[in-house]
């Protein structure tokens, strides 16, 4: 079974940095994508940032700039790096992977608050 653990969450000022990072457990047969999303009270849930398999990364354009999209230790981590933060950017955030263990199948990890201070 595939789990996704997401970590970095927290409170920072405007104009502050996190890092996120997901580490991924289970074993799969490939990587297609895997990403991290966003869900703020009242709103639906959004993607930020995806880096697929071969490495080609899709940003918000919210986020353009400001994050970036990584991944570490053969897929086994992915990171997310959250510069010049605003209040709008307050939200829960999900990782999530879309991978093959037999057959295509996606997964979510439970969430980390990130708040972010006027």
């Amino acid at each position: 079974q595939v789990q996704l653990v997401e970590s970095g969450g927290g409170l920072v000022e405007a104009g502050g940095s996190l890092r996120l990072s997901c580490v991924r457990s289970g074993i799969i047969d490939r990587i297609n994508s895997m990403g991290w999303y966003r869900q703020a009270p009242g709103k639906q849930r959004e993607l930020v940032a995806s880096i697929t398999g071969s490495g080609n990364t899709n940003y918000a354009d919210s986020v353009k700039g400001r994050f970036t999209i990584s991944e570490t230790n053969a897929w086994n981590s992915v990171h997310l790096q959250m510069n010049s933060l605003k209040p709008e950017d307050t939200a829960v955030y999900f990782c999530n992977a879309n991978v093959e263990v037999f057959g295509m199948k996606e997964f979510w990890g439970r969430g980390t608050q990130v708040t972010v201070s006027s």
